[in-house]
């Protein structure tokens, strides 16, 4: 089964800064802000939508497709991927940018400023739908170039292929008529409680009209878990109990991979949504998006004791 995942490609460069951002920034003197916050230093991580979600698919065996762009910094992450099983042959290289970059400065209280470089991800990808059999081939389409996002859902109900929408932080950038035209006919509309209300508020619609369109919604609800809706029914998925909460970062995406590998084993979507949870509850107790690891015992034992 071919699982394509359209989204971003990026590293996250992450920085602790020792005292406080309040001891620095005066609030009268916020119209002539100039500052610099000397760091303890920079941790680099692999991230973006793409590649946290191929990761997670991955670690349960399959062998996901990335659609997406990165720039000409590429080597270590391209390594990386190799090191992991993972192809690079469909990730489009640009060659006069970047690769996105998220630099996110914490101080002690955990306040955050960060500053994000689209860089390759302002370039489409371009996927050739044409070279997937369209009986074995599901996508998601995730947060990356704003472009491939709208037209990607056409392109699969053109050629008759599954696809899951994943809008995340892209949301603010929709007009209605694109989103609503995105929504419907997807497999799944995947989304956080606010996100889902955000949908709602941007196209008018209520649930009960976006199940109409789409054939499931899943709402992820972070510590509470998720919810599958559908018109029929909403069935509560528990979270995992975890051992230690270390970084959220990556959760959402380690989900879609749980979920996409049930998927396309054949499993229900309530089973498929509960192994969704066990692979973000790996995420959580890690620092980093790609950082985790279990055994497939150790995961099949969480998914277990929530079936």
């Amino acid at each position: 089964m071919n699982i394509v995942i359209s989204g971003s490609m990026a590293y996250d460069r992450i920085m602790d800064f020792p005292g406080y951002f309040s001891d620095h920034i005066l609030p009268d003197k916020i119209h002539m802000l100039n500052v610099c916050f000397q760091v303890n230093g920079m941790k680099e991580k692999f991230g973006g939508t793409a590649g946290n979600i191929a990761y997670a698919l991955r670690m349960l065996g399959e062998h996901p497709i990335i659609c997406a762009t990165i720039g000409h910094d590429y080597q270590k992450y391209f390594k990386w991927l190799t090191k992991n099983g993972i192809s690079t042959e469909s990730i489009k290289v640009i060659d006069e940018e970047f690769t996105a970059g998220a630099y996110i400065t914490t101080d002690r209280s955990d306040n955050q400023i960060t500053g994000f470089n689209p860089g390759a991800m302002k370039y489409q990808c371009k996927i050739d739908f044409d070279k997937f059999d369209s009986r074995e081939t599901i996508v998601i389409v995730s947060p990356g170039n704003f472009n491939d996002m709208v037209e990607y859902p056409r392109a699969c109900k053109a050629k008759g292929i599954d696809y899951i929408l994943d809008p995340g932080q892209s949301l603010p950038m929709w007009d209605k008529n694109d989103l609503i035209q995105a929504i419907e006919g997807c497999r799944i509309l995947i989304v956080n409680d606010y996100e889902l209300s955000l949908i709602m508020s941007k196209t008018g619609l209520n649930k009960n009209a976006l199940l109409k369109m789409a054939g499931t919604v899943i709402t992820t609800l972070g510590e509470l878990g998720s919810q599958v809706s559908t018109l029929t029914s909403d069935i509560a998925i528990p979270p995992v109990k975890l051992k230690k909460v270390v970084d959220p970062t990556g959760a959402g995406d380690a989900y879609r991979g749980g979920l996409l590998s049930g998927l396309v084993q054949g499993k229900d979507i309530v089973t498929s949504a509960k192994m969704g949870s066990v692979s973000a509850s790996y995420a959580v107790e890690t620092y980093g998006t790609q950082e985790y690891s279990y055994t497939s015992e150790e995961y099949h034992q969480r998914l277990n004791d929530l079936l």
